[in-house]
């Protein structure tokens, strides 16, 4: 009988009069567990370490390295998924080698860096942030997962959860910025909108949370440096968004590159085994990034790659990217006693399940239809809803004597800049299948939005990062002849990103030079930025009369900017990070401790002596072009007892003369704990909208968990004592309040 029969009459009869069992995260049915056992048994030690191997195909670059023959691997059964490998047809190709010319046709599983947007990209990760909108960041997943499922994806590498306090750091461009509460809401949001509610549909695909854990915080915010932190601050700060991830059923997580307690993270037994599998009872796979279990000898923790990829086993990892270690040496080593072939056939029994949960073994090529991908992609309601989500993410950081809107009768507009007119750096960096040749820049978007109505003098003035200023001449000549001058400045899209750390996180180029000379005029100017990190812009906040944060905000960013420059929309961001004065300040973040000595006027205080403390933008900041009131804060009650909950309330209103949007913010601090604890935390949010002259009461209910922390014995716990407790528009402008917890 040949071998694929005999697999085929296994699994039918493991399917037969199986009961469902729920496990933690997601719902795994007996029937499945046994059809995984039973294609476990007949699968060869060199079958099941390919699929631990993750390669990547030749049709992009995501590292420093590639392989040649990942075709070959394929054929050979030798890898179980390829990265970097989309559209249907090219997808079906590779899968029928896998399925039709193996041993045992175990379908490839193929993983993309669908991070914010697939082929109709969204605002970069930290943009999207910015809107505090958790059922529109839930939206943009869901969209992601349908385009990208219907081009033959079926897993991403998203979210990254990767809480950060240093803008150097390019990659703050593709998380949430620096506060783990708010991180943690969007690793829920991410989870359900790429897996839903049922990893067998077609339009969903296996989430990601990455990099386990505090990749966010290298040494000086150089990538890939190294991290030392204490347990209780990785518990604290960096953990929550995983276990966030962990709780909404993520199903895969990533290593991270960095190491952490002088061991790299993919060699890290404590992050994934003793906290990830022990503590939170996470049942999917662990997958390592590009290289890291190689990268663990220069770390100086291996001493070849063999010894690497024992560590790595041993650890917790259960698929490599990329690196072929365990492709290399894994079965020397079950061979040689170092590694129990039952630690392989438990990762290959979790990559398997997930392969069944996503129907592949049921029809391998269900993800690989030309016709779906050719309904599903860019089409015009993902097109619209990525218009609308732009325009939220938008900040509005400085507006004197209402500047902004302008009006739909202003008679000439100076357009200038280098990113005015350029359609490249819209879409950001990780925009992977992104074509940023579909992408609105600003002039076609001031022109789809006012038509012959306004005469755009529009002039390049400068690049983005040289010192060529050729162009300073025309750029002052069309400003001096316009009522109004736009000054389109930031980065290139790679200028943050992985690989993308700025000791100088200033404008680069000579583009502030450009904006001095254009402020010279007396002009209205208006300031419209486009980057991936916090920028130092003292001297641009002093002298703009409007500022507007779009971060990179992809294909639809030239209407969706338009739409708030003209009042078609009212901003509603709010920072999702600090942004400093000067970078001497980094790392700065809101939710600091104090010192023994807080700063006063004395000289031996804790303060600069050239630059204020406080952030020039504070964490949760954002202005509208309307203005809101805030009631004081009333508690219904002013102790608490642990297994109690308090309400507080605050009643907002919209004091103006236009409907506006407001992110209303919870925060607290224990004054006294058994470690110190923080000036301030965000524990809660929520969005409102309300019309000119409306009131709203807003309502948060806290527990115990709100006030829990990792404590002086590394516990999570409530501590009784004092607390303050903060309602505002930012995690400055507050009102605050007291209560007490008692036991």
């Amino acid at each position: 009988m040949k071998i694929r029969t005999l697999l085929i009459i296994l699994l039918f009869v493991a399917s037969c009069n199986m009961a469902d069992r729920e496990r933690e995260g997601w719902f795994v049915d007996a029937r499945t567990e046994k059809r995984v056992d039973s294609l476990l048994d007949l699968m060869t030690l060199e079958e099941k370490i390919g699929q631990m191997t993750l390669f990547t195909s030749d049709m992009d670059v995501t590292g420093p390295f590639m392989r040649d023959h990942y075709v070959e691997s394929i054929r050979e059964g030798r890898v179980g998924a390829i990265f970097n490998a989309y559209t249907a047809e090219f997808t079906r190709k590779l899968q029928q080698m896998a399925v039709e010319e193996t041993r045992l046709g175990i379908p490839l599983l193929f993983g993309y860096d669908v991070i914010h947007g697939h082929r109709t990209i969204f605002p970069i990760p930290l943009g999207e942030t910015a809107t505090w909108d958790m059922q529109a960041i839930k939206e943009s997943a869901r969209i992601a997962a349908q385009e990208a499922t219907a081009e033959g994806l079926h897993w991403t590498f998203a979210p990254m959860l990767d809480v950060t306090r240093d803008p150097r750091w390019g990659r703050i461009a593709e998380g949430s910025g620096e506060d783990p509460f708010l991180t943690a809401e969007v690793a829920r949001a991410k989870v359900r909108g790429y897996q839903g509610d049922d990893l067998g549909a077609l339009n969903t695909m296996l989430a990601c949370a990455k990099h386990m854990a505090a990749y966010g915080a290298p040494q000086a915010g150089r990538d890939y440096h190294t991290v030392d932190i204490s347990e209780i601050t990785l518990r604290n700060k960096f953990l929550p968004p995983f276990k966030a991830a962990v709780e909404e059923g993520a199903a895969t997580i990533m290593t991270a590159f960095n190491e952490l307690f002088g061991v790299p993270a993919t060699g890290s037994r404590l992050l994934l085994t003793d906290i990830l599998r022990d503590e939170w009872n996470f049942n999917g796979f662990v997958v390592t990034d590009y290289t890291s279990i190689n990268e663990m000898v220069p770390h100086g923790f291996a001493r070849d790659e063999k010894h690497a990829g024992e560590l790595a086993i041993h650890a917790g990892v259960d698929m490599d990217m990329q690196g072929a270690v365990f492709h290399d040496y894994l079965a020397v080593q079950v061979e040689e006693g170092i590694v129990d072939e039952a630690i392989i056939d438990r990762a290959v029994k979790r990559i398997l399940t997930m392969k069944f949960e996503l129907g592949l073994f049921d029809d391998p090529y269900r993800y690989s239809d030309p016709e779906r991908e050719a309904s599903l992609v860019m089409t015009e309601e993902n097109l619209a809803f990525a218009r609308d989500f732009a325009r939220r993410s938008f900040v509005l950081l400085k507006n004197e004597n209402n500047t902004l809107p302008l009006p739909d009768d202003v008679g000439s507009i100076a357009l200038i800049g280098p990113l005015a007119d350029n359609q490249r750096e819209l879409i950001g960096s990780w925009s992977a299948a992104g074509d940023y040749t579909q992408s609105v820049t600003l002039r076609q978007g001031i022109k789809n939005r006012q038509g012959n109505q306004t005469r755009i003098n529009y002039a390049r003035g400068a690049n983005i990062d040289d010192d060529d200023r050729t162009g300073f001449g025309e750029a002052l000549r069309v400003a001096a002849m316009s009522d109004v001058i736009v000054l389109a400045v930031g980065e290139y899209a790679l200028q943050s990103g992985e690989a993308a750390s700025r000791a100088d996180i200033s404008l680069p180029g000579v583009q502030e030079e450009l904006f001095d000379q254009l402020v010279r005029l007396g002009k209205p100017l208006v300031v419209v930025l486009m980057n991936g990190r916090p920028l130092t812009l003292e001297n641009i906040d002093a002298n703009a009369c409007a500022i507007l944060e779009t971060w990179f905000p992809g294909t639809t960013a030239g209407d969706a900017i338009a739409d708030v420059l003209f009042g078609d929309y009212n901003p509603s961001g709010k920072l999702p990070v600090s942004f400093p004065r000067h970078v001497g300040q980094i790392p700065l973040f809101y939710n600091h401790k104090n010192t023994g000595r807080p700063k006063t006027e004395f000289k031996f205080t804790s303060k600069y002596l050239d630059v204020p403390n406080s952030p020039l933008y504070p964490f949760g900041y954002g202005l509208s072009y309307t203005t809101f009131d805030y009631s004081e804060i009333t508690l219904d009650k002013n102790e608490m007892s642990m297994d109690g909950t308090l309400r507080a309330s605050v009643t907002v209103t919209n004091t103006g003369n236009r409907f506006g949007e407001e992110v209303v913010q919870l925060y607290i601090r224990q004054l006294v704990g058994s470690i110190t604890r923080p000036v301030k935390e965000l524990k809660g949010f929520r969005k409102i909208g309300l019309g000119p002259g409306e009131s709203k009461e807003v309502d948060f209910e806290l527990t115990w968990k709100d006030l829990a922390f990792y404590n002086a014995d590394n516990k999570f716990r409530a501590e009784p004592g004092y607390f303050h407790l903060f309602i505002g528009a930012s995690s400055e402008e507050v009102q605050k309040t007291r209560f007490v917890l008692t036991e």
